[in-house]
């Protein structure tokens, strides 16, 4: 736990160094910490009853880059930059949050490293399941927090939906634009030889059949919902297709739990944008991409102590009734920490009673 403090109270680069600055222990013993096992989903998920209130709650997972260069860096390699929109050199990990539908809020659970491709090709693997991997370690404990696992459109192929639905998952995403979908066919098993019809026509998002999809008012464009047919998930999904007010550039959502409603589809994965703001907040105040070690164990122990710090905060500020702001929450520890510092070592007992008044 003090470790989760001083990374609140310590305003600028958190490493090592700063640790045992600011700490009450040395350097190395705060390295030699970082190498231990700790179980951060479980401790985050105790966590996770006093900030999401609401009743709808899923799964969110997102890749995330992390700037790093060296070279005893471990697994480090060229991954995909959200923000520079190309591949960059550096790190890169899965986080895995919840996401409170209904009060639109999300906490970070564990966020794990992803191998660089030659680690991976070694061990005989590929990204999508690795990333498969990570939700397997962990499901008993998310199976308690949510059936709903919301990604990108990244993750809409057959392999991850497959290996979802193997672990008692179903997926909330979004297709491309130009993904192949079928209307379910109304036609009734004839008993025939042969496979049975699966699907009518293509839909064509330029020109929906009314009598087959339900229309459902939004806000900021229309959104039509219905059951169809993947090609490339081979399977039924329920789709939920947007359009903006100009009635144009569709965009397919879909959940493959067909007993979904189409609005709680495109809720849910409006929502885990959420988990976003804890990835910016880990690495704008709590040091997510400042670790300078060079082991495995030890960056993912910096990894999943920085955003389990903003979860810390935003207990704080739900108790205290107050507006969560990171920065305002760091200033604040910062400024107390420093105050009980000066008390200490200057080696003056505070009159509290007075200092009350």
């Amino acid at each position: 736990m003090e470790t989760l403090i001083l990374y609140m109270a310590i305003p600028g680069r958190i490493n090592f160094l700063q640790l045992g600055r600011y700490g009450r222990s040395c350097e190395q013993r705060f390295r030699q910490n970082f190498s231990k096992d700790f179980d951060w989903c479980e401790f985050n998920l105790s966590l996770s009853g006093r900030i999401l209130t609401g009743n709808r709650k899923a799964i969110a997972i997102d890749p995330s880059y992390i700037s790093k260069s060296g070279k005893n860096t471990p697994w480090i390699g060229y991954f995909w930059s959200g923000t520079a929109g190309q591949s960059k050199r550096g790190l890169e990990i899965l986080g895995v949050g919840l996401v409170d539908i209904d009060n639109k809020d999300c906490i970070s659970l564990k966020a794990v490293q992803t191998p660089d491709i030659q680690t991976l090709e070694s061990r005989d693997a590929n990204l999508t399941g690795w990333y498969l991997g990570v939700l397997a370690s962990m499901r008993e404990k998310l199976q308690g927090a949510s059936r709903h696992v919301v990604a990108d459109a990244y993750f809409s192929k057959n392999t991850f939906v497959e290996g979802l639905h193997e672990m008692g998952f179903a997926l909330v995403s979004r297709f491309r634009n130009d993904a192949v979908l079928f209307y379910p066919t109304l036609q009734k098993p004839t008993g025939k030889r042969g496979r049975p019809k699966l699907y009518d026509g293509r839909i064509d998002m330029e020109n929906l059949v009314k009598s087959r999809v339900e229309k459902i008012d939004i806000d900021n464009g229309e959104l039509y919902c219905l059951i169809a047919w993947s090609k490339s998930l081979k399977k039924k999904v329920r789709l939920a297709i947007w359009y903006d007010r100009e009635g144009k550039n569709p965009k397919l959502f879909f959940s493959t739990n067909t007993d979904m409603s189409g609005k709680d589809v495109i809720e849910y994965y409006r929502t885990r944008f959420q988990i976003e703001f804890c990835f910016r907040d880990a690495k704008g105040f709590t040091g997510l991409m400042q670790s300078q070690a060079r082991d495995v164990a030890k960056f993912s122990f910096n990894f999943n102590a920085s955003p389990a710090t903003v979860n810390l905060a935003k207990v704080f500020a739900k108790e205290r009734g107050i507006p969560f702001s990171m920065a305002s929450c760091k200033s604040m520890i910062h400024n107390a920490y420093l105050l009980e510092r000066f008390i200490r070592v200057s080696g003056i007992r505070p009159n509290r009673r007075l200092n009350d008044k």
